[in-house]
């Protein structure tokens, strides 16, 4: 039997409805779908929830109660898979401004590493907001802008306050504020959120000083995600020992569970076992594709039709609403992944494309176990039963 006349077969027997492709599409295309559906969706999910934490410096951790060396403390970012942003701080003297000479205004001297730390999770939180009412990573990311991107590249030619001190003093970049330290000028403006965070710094004006300027009272540092290893990393910076009792390492926002494991959330998501569910449902659909035809397939081998032909026409067919139904499944996957993720949807396409995947491999193996056990010699046996 020739190629030509084995697809042509094919063709007919799905578009008479002999092969009822509509429905076994129907079948594979809903279970892609719903199962594949969801398993993006608790992947988006998670991915928001990590999103949301770094934006509100879950992800931070502060060393306090004991002296800090400010070098150690800016270095922790040079340590291999450490800190992304490190920096250490302490309080100075309050700054009055001579407009409002009843107002003290609480300062607190830091390196330069910290500022970044202050300045990300500011733009972290605006950028995780914009993303959430756009919903469209591609727009918030344009918008979200570091000025501060890493240690050292912060301008430190002066004093940085935060958006409520702005607006109160109407402050800018580039202002000269009098006070009774003298004029001093506003080297950048940091937004600070209330949303759980350490709120000393909501209100408070940050004076650049040397690392190297004395001893500071807390080292933080901010790493994704959060391991043992950054407890140990900030501890190391304390110029007392922690054998002491004076140092704590304590998140720097609080309103966040501490024992939070992204990895660990991701392992263990209930749709994880999904795509072992949709491979079950397409070797069930294969076999019913086959069983029902069985009277026909062993009546084509009794007049004469090869073995190989007809498996061929059989996955022909399978071939072509299956796949069809797949097709489409990672068609609106692939659209919703790219609508929904903050970042990295290309990962979150990926993993929910196994859900069709292994939907289509159920069925593809199936029609083919299915299709081999039916024999001529079944035909007589097939007629009774029918």
């Amino acid at each position: 039997m020739r190629l030509q006349s084995i697809v042509s077969e094919a063709v007919r027997n799905i578009s008479a409805g002999t092969a009822r492709a509509a429905w076994f599409f129907l079948v594979v295309f809903i279970t892609g779908l719903l199962l594949g559906g969801y398993e993006a969706t608790s992947i988006v999910q998670l991915e928001q929830e990590a999103v949301t934490r770094i934006a509100s410096d879950a992800d931070t951790k502060a060393l306090v109660g004991a002296g800090v060396d400010g070098v150690a403390c800016d270095a922790l970012t040079q340590v291999a898979n450490g800190p992304s942003l490190s920096g250490a701080a302490r309080a100075t003297d309050s700054i009055t401004a001579a407009s409002t000479p009843g107002m003290e205004l609480p300062a607190y001297e830091v390196t330069p590493g910290f500022i970044p730390l202050l300045v990300s999770g500011g733009e972290n939180a605006a950028s995780s907001a914009s993303s959430a009412s756009s919903g469209n990573s591609r727009d918030s990311g344009a918008q979200t802008s570091s000025p501060a991107g890493t240690n050292g590249t912060v301008d430190t030619s002066g004093i940085w306050v935060s958006t409520d001190v702005s607006r109160d003093f109407g402050l800018v970049k580039g202002s000269v504020m009098q006070t009774n330290h003298g004029d001093i000028t506003v080297a950048g403006v940091y937004s600070w959120p209330n949303d759980g965070r350490d709120s000393r710094f909501a209100y408070a004006a940050i004076v650049p000083v040397s690392a190297s300027s004395g001893t500071f009272t807390e080292c933080w540092a901010k790493q994704w995600p959060l391991t043992e290893q950054t407890d140990e990393l900030l501890r190391t910076t304390a110029i007392v020992t922690a054998s002491d009792g004076n140092t704590a390492v304590a998140q720097v926002n609080k309103s966040f569970d501490s024992r939070y494991d992204a990895a660990s959330n991701y392992r263990h998501r209930m749709s994880a076992w999904l795509p072992y569910v949709a491979l079950g449902i397409g070797v069930i659909v294969g076999v019913i594709s086959v069983r029902r035809r069985r009277l026909e397939y062993a009546g084509a081998l009794h007049i004469g039709q090869s073995k190989g032909a007809q498996m061929l026409g059989m996955h022909i067919e399978t071939l072509i609403w299956s796949g069809l139904a797949s097709l489409a499944c990672v068609a609106l996957l692939c659209a919703y992944c790219w609508r929904m993720s903050v970042d990295g949807w290309l990962e979150i396409f990926l993993a929910a494309c196994r859900v069709p995947a292994m939907t289509f491999a159920g069925v593809t193996v199936a029609t083919f176990l299915a299709g081999i056990c039916v024999r001529e010699s079944q035909l007589l046996r097939f007629f009774k039963s029918r």
